[in-house]
């Protein structure tokens, strides 16, 4: 299934975010910083890492959800969301 990219850049977007986010929470580490800080932003970037997976089931039930062949790509991805829920 081949999904629209537009709808996909605010996934995108979100991901490149999480991926900076990581890596100040190594640095964190590293640094030594206290746990409470380092729960907050493990947190957020898990927060976002959610988010971007739902916008990406979202569209892709919906491309599913107007092809012609689309009940079995819908199935599995009900199964995926229901794994982020």
């Amino acid at each position: 299934m081949q999904l629209d990219q537009s709808e996909l850049k605010a996934a995108r977007d979100r991901l490149a975010r999480v991926q900076g986010q990581i890596g100040g929470i190594i640095k964190m580490i590293d640094e030594g910083r206290d746990c409470t800080e380092l729960l907050n932003q493990l947190s957020a970037a898990s927060t976002a890492l959610s988010r971007a997976g739902f916008t990406i089931i979202s569209s892709g039930m919906k491309a599913c959800a107007t092809a012609e062949d689309g009940d079995p790509q819908r199935k599995a991805l009900e199964k995926a969301f229901m794994s982020l829920a």
